[in-house]
């Protein structure tokens, strides 16, 4: 959910929005950016791995997640698990991150280390947008540990959660159009299909 800038449009387009950020300071700015915009999200402050199923399970239509973001879940098949419980039965994911290409080159200009492609280790580096702060800035912000997936670990996980893949879409990176940059999965929680926790 972040700061709600993708939350917040879908709800002056018509959609009920809830957005799952850890961060106190995305949720102030989120509520208040809504209020600013003349519309209302719920905000679910905390860890999105711990959520309350006894409300959110089987609760949503659609879950919808953007910008790189699965990079900071060191356990992505729990995070797939955790997005396949909150969908009703029919229910759409739509995942548009950063390609794993990034483990091996810094195509994105993002500053982050790179590494094997094939690398299961954490590594430590800045937030993504950190480079476009001012250095007195830049040096105040946290220091992230990122779990970089492969294609396959995120593919994977998907379909291991108990979703049905129904599209899975690369794009080229702004930066250079011969190398990968982005990719979009759309996936559907079949209401005869189990995840590994038998939901």
């Amino acid at each position: 959910g972040s700061c709600g800038k993708k939350a917040i449009p879908l709800a002056v387009l018509g959609a009920e929005v809830t957005i799952f950020d850890i961060s106190e300071r995305n949720m102030r700015y989120a509520l208040e950016t809504a209020e600013a915009a003349g519309v209302s999200v719920d905000f679910v402050l905390g860890d999105v791995l711990e959520p309350d199923m006894e409300k959110y399970g089987g609760f949503f239509d659609v879950v919808f997640m953007e910008g790189g973001i699965l990079h900071y879940f060191h356990d992505i098949g729990k995070f797939m698990e955790v997005m396949h419980s909150f969908l009703r039965p029919g229910g759409r994911m739509i995942a548009s991150d950063f390609h794993p290409f990034q483990k091996v080159m810094d195509i994105m200009d993002f500053e982050q280390p790179v590494t094997d492609y094939f690398s299961t280790e954490i590594v430590r580096g800045e937030m993504a947008h950190a480079r476009f702060y001012p250095e007195e800035i830049r040096k105040q912000f946290p220091m992230c540990e990122y779990r970089k997936y492969t294609m396959s670990e995120i593919i994977n996980a998907v379909i291991e959660s108990g979703f049905l893949l129904k599209r899975f879409d690369e794009y080229p990176a702004w930066t250079d159009k011969r190398y990968p940059g982005e990719f979009t999965i759309l996936a559907v929680r079949d209401a005869n299909v189990q995840n590994a926790t038998g939901e």
